[in-house]
């Protein structure tokens, strides 16, 4: 087998130009025009055939690479989003840069091998993403393993996560004088103030890992006036999607009853798309591991829970998946910061990325080759799924 890190050193002038493209050019989601084009302009140029749009979504696309003799399907997903007025603080400039050189190192040594790569370029990880599109597709019934890595401040392997869900709730009252003739109006920002009241004291009857979190976007417009109009926007997350219905319910009837309570109507809308908890597969992250310490000095962590979200979460549902991170900034540095995305463009983060490109390629190579690995894998995927730790869509 030949140098993987010597392929990726051949690449690293184009993943280096991607990386910093993306980070002079950040675009939110479902708007990364140019960060996608920059994606496809090079895996075009690497030999892989690309559909894009992709589900729908203009931003999104599916690169392949088949060596036309038989074998598995190894997958990349890409992420290139940014945050409003940071950035890439969360790394995705990074991130992409990663999963596209992955596919393009596996690329050049897959036609010896047999299989397919494919690079899934999923928009809009930071506000509902396509991800979740693409498991409740069927899109990956060929697709054998999903594999991404995310920058962060540590070197990690799959951990769990919380499955997510969002809600809006607007409330509609009546205008009034709030001095002069107060009782002829109905206060739609006190059937806030109560929806937020009742929420913090559900949060000491959830279950440990749970997380609800808010804020009002419209409270009003002027003191003197007493508002018609409120609306707020909520997060929900818990391990476990059956117990995160549980408690959107419960928060459901926190805003019933501060509309009953005020007079107001209330009307509760989902404003993104949620998604899964992430389960992740012991026997993957060995073979994770394993290749990563091949290539790190570092220590790899094994963390059982993340408390945040990905749509990676809907992707593991599916197939076998990987969501480990890797170290681009000093331990302790929190993502969707500033000083996060400044750490993107540093040496360090370019090294720590090759060397994750290295380590994730090896894991594509020994899916293809290792049949008792592959195979181990698929059994515990699958014991999940009948054991209901995993929810599948409906």
């Amino acid at each position: 087998m030949e140098n993987i890190l010597k392929i990726v050193e051949e690449i690293s002038e184009d993943l280096d130009e991607l990386r910093k493209f993306i980070y002079d050019n950040p675009e939110i989601g479902f708007e990364e025009y140019k960060s996608s084009k920059a994606h496809i302009d090079l895996l075009k140029k690497y030999g892989f055939e690309i559909e894009c749009p992709y589900l729908g979504c203009e931003t999104s696309f599916k690169a392949v690479y088949d060596s036309k003799k038989e074998g598995r399907t190894i997958s990349y997903l890409a992420e290139y989003d940014a945050l409003p007025g940071i950035g890439h603080g969360c790394g995705h400039n990074v991130l992409g840069a990663t999963a596209s050189g992955a596919g393009i190192v596996l690329s050049k040594m897959i036609d010896e091998i047999g299989g397919k790569v494919i690079v899934f370029g999923t928009a809009a990880e930071e506000v509902g993403g396509t991800k979740i599109e693409l498991a409740r597709s069927k899109e990956l019934q060929d697709v054998d393993v999903a594999i991404e890595m995310h920058p962060g401040d540590k070197n990690a392997l799959t951990p769990n996560s919380l499955a997510l869900a969002t809600r809006r709730f607007e409330f509609f009252g009546k205008t009034a004088h709030a001095s002069d003739s107060p009782h002829e109006g109905i206060n739609a920002l006190d059937a806030q103030i109560i929806l937020f009241s009742a929420i913090n004291a559900l949060r000491q009857e959830t279950k440990d890992g749970s997380r609800i979190h808010g804020i009002i976007k419209d409270g009003g417009k002027a003191a003197n006036v007493i508002p018609d109009y409120t609306d707020s926007r909520f997060y929900a997350r818990s391990p476990e999607k059956k117990y995160l219905l549980e408690i959107l319910e419960k928060i459901e009837n926190c805003a019933k009853g501060a509309a009953l309570a005020t007079g107001c109507q209330v009307k509760i809308s989902e404003y993104e798309k949620g998604n899964d908890n992430t389960v992740r597969n012991i026997a993957f992250n060995e073979v994770l591991k394993e290749k990563m310490e091949k290539y790190f000095d570092e220590e790899i962590k094994d963390i059982e829970l993340n408390s945040g979200s990905t749509d990676a979460g809907d992707i593991s549902h599916e197939v076998p998946t990987l969501h480990g991170y890797f170290k681009i900034a000093e331990e302790g540095t929190p993502s969707h910061t500033v000083e996060f995305r400044d750490a993107t463009m540093t040496d360090y983060a370019f090294n720590q990325m090759k060397k994750t490109i290295a380590a994730i390629v090896e894991v594509g190579i020994e899916i293809l080759e290792n049949d008792e690995a592959y195979e181990k894998i698929c059994k515990e995927f699958k014991e999940s799924v009948k054991s209901g730790k995993i929810i599948p869509h409906k």
